[in-house]
């Protein structure tokens, strides 16, 4: 989708992305909730936050993870949709939502990723993903909180403090 579809005034429950089985996803349903809005793949260093990103949609009802697999960092993501789903689900026994494998920078990024990464939709600063298992937290109103880079534990405090 364009840029030019996001206006700078936009909520992030007003986007949508389709779900990794391809069906569409809004967003407004997560009015009231958090989200961790993650970018994931299955042959990464960090394939094991998986785990505590389960934990965490587990242990807080009030929080919704939302995974958004990309092959754009070490091609560590090359499945398709079946792969990704059968890995998370076998493996890691996720159980949140997942989406369809997207671009999370570059030419073709997904409007998702245009809103969280540019302050000028997001009205909280401008963010670069700069690998796998980045992390964007939505607080329940639909406004940016927080980035946190691949090293930042789905569990730790760094996350966990906002969702009390």
């Amino acid at each position: 989708m364009a840029l030019s579809t996001i206006s700078n005034s936009q909520n992030f429950h007003s986007l949508k992305i389709n779900t990794i089985n391809g069906e569409e996803f809004n967003f407004d349903q997560f009015k009231g909730k958090y989200v961790l809005v993650t970018n994931v793949a299955s042959y990464c260093g960090y394939t094991s936050q998986y785990s505590d990103l389960q934990k965490l949609y587990e242990d807080y009802d009030n929080l919704v993870v939302l995974a958004t697999p990309c092959n754009q960092f070490g091609r560590q993501e090359p499945g398709s949709a079946d792969e990704i789903k059968t890995f998370c689900e076998s493996k890691y026994k996720t159980t949140f939502p997942i989406t369809e494998k997207i671009d999370v920078k570059g030419e073709n990024q997904h409007i998702v990723y245009e809103w969280l990464t540019k302050k000028k939709f997001n009205q909280k600063d401008d963010y670069k993903v700069s690998w796998n298992f980045n992390k964007f937290l939505i607080d329940p109103t639909g406004k940016l909180i927080s980035h946190f880079k691949s090293g930042v534990n789905p569990l730790s405090s760094e996350i966990t403090q906002y969702l009390k």
